[in-house]
């Protein structure tokens, strides 16, 4: 390719090989890209080029006048620390990609890295020294960029850390939980069958003896401790293999009833008054505003064991409430008391079989009401939760389909 025809005023190109006009080297520096100064060995200023416009807005002539160049041009906050290297700089020091904070004319900042180095003649005797200043604003914006994605990326690591933590947390207990139900099921199915030789025994025996005889009274003391041994199994066997009745269209609200009816013993022997709120109750297609489609005896089930919980927590003269609501999708019972509350320690725990705070109370304390409750409420699809305090009383939650499907 031929070179271009030269202007009749302009020197002529240099050719490979032939000695370089210095006016040439002028105007490499001039139009070199980043920002480029020459400082004699006291650190006076001899030349910058025009890129300095680009970075700061002030031009290479301003430059050339401002007495302390370059600290004006510099962020306040970095002008101390630059003067050291400035005295270094004269000293014959060499440094690269120093970063700075550039103070531009119209109030705006941009990052630079700042390098420099020694000069000498062709004889050893210094020059001063060449500093170049080039523009990093893109690449500290990146950095910062790939900062904030790393620490992003680190807490999305020990979220999921944590999670998976948690859920073999959950694994482990549910196959604790699971051996256990196992366990008590068994338990319950060999305890069962002597308790009904038992019963059937104690039946004979209560036939053949004269109502007159001494102790006559404690057979019905030893029928009702059959009973309630009896129930115990139950539940123990619940815990393993709860049944599944079928779903039927009832009322919320007679249930609620029903099972307020059926604490009410309770409720007179430790003067613990039941309140019942069914206000907040919506009609929807084929159902009106009371009535669910569950399964009636699980839920009837769980309220109870939720209330008579309530009531054994609550002190004389206080109250036991019972609300219910109900939406297009879903069933919310809650009861609430303002009783003795549960520990932070132990709230975690209150499903869990066999164990109990109510360890205190003669034939109370077996732990399972509650694990039976949550493994019925699980079965029809449902959740359960507690929110208490120590002397603040507690609050039980459940939620359950408005329409059970048992298909799915």
């Amino acid at each position: 390719m031929k070179d271009p025809k030269p202007h009749p005023l302009d020197p002529p190109l240099p050719r490979r090989g032939q000695p370089i006009p210095a006016e040439y080297f002028r105007a490499i520096a001039d139009c070199t890209y980043d920002w480029e100064a020459w400082h004699d060995a006291q650190g006076e200023l001899l030349w910058v080029n025009p890129a300095v416009e680009r970075f700061t807005g002030y031009s290479a002539a301003e430059c050339l006048q401002m007495d302390d160049y370059p600290l004006p041009l510099f962020d306040p906050q970095d002008q101390a620390r630059l003067a050291g290297y400035l005295k270094e700089m004269a000293e014959g020091s060499t440094g690269n990609h120093i970063e700075f904070k550039v103070a531009r004319r119209d109030g705006t900042s941009r990052w630079v890295a700042v390098s420099w180095q020694p000069m000498t003649d062709q004889a050893g005797r210094s020059l001063g020294f060449r500093v170049s200043i080039r523009d990093i604003e893109d690449r500290r914006a990146m950095r910062e960029q790939l900062r904030l994605h790393n620490e992003h990326l680190e807490q999305l690591v020990q979220e999921r850390t944590a999670q998976v933590a948690e859920l073999e947390k959950h694994r482990a207990k549910m196959q604790q939980l699971a051996a256990l139900g196992e366990l008590a099921a068994g338990v319950a199915h060999e305890i069962n069958n002597p308790l009904a030789g038992i019963r059937n025994a104690l039946l004979l025996i209560k036939r053949k003896l004269p109502p007159e005889i001494g102790h006559a009274d404690k057979f019905e003391m030893i029928d009702r401790e059959i009973d309630r041994i009896s129930g115990i199994t139950h539940q123990m066997y619940q815990l393993y293999r709860p049944s599944r009745q079928a779903a039927t269209q009832f009322s919320i609200r007679r249930t609620i009833d029903v099972v307020v009816s059926l604490a009410r013993p309770l409720a007179r022997k430790t003067n613990v008054a039941t309140k019942v709120d069914c206000t907040t109750l919506q009609a929807i297609a084929g159902l009106d505003p009371d009535e669910v489609v569950l399964r009636e005896g699980e839920l009837k089930q769980v309220l109870l064991n939720l209330v008579h919980n309530a009531i054994q927590a609550s002190q004389p003269g206080q109250s036991v409430v019972i609300s219910a609501e109900t939406d297009a999708d879903s069933l919310t019972v809650t009861v609430t008391d303002q009783g003795c509350g549960i520990s932070l320690e132990h709230i975690d725990q209150i499903f869990d079989p066999f164990f109990s705070t109510k360890t205190e109370t003669v034939g109370q304390g077996m732990g399972l009401g509650l694990s039976v409750t949550h493994s019925l409420v699980e079965a029809m699809k449902g959740t359960i939760d507690v929110v208490s305090a120590p002397g603040q009383g507690s609050r039980f939650r459940v939620r359950l389909p408005r329409r059970l499907d048992d298909k799915t």
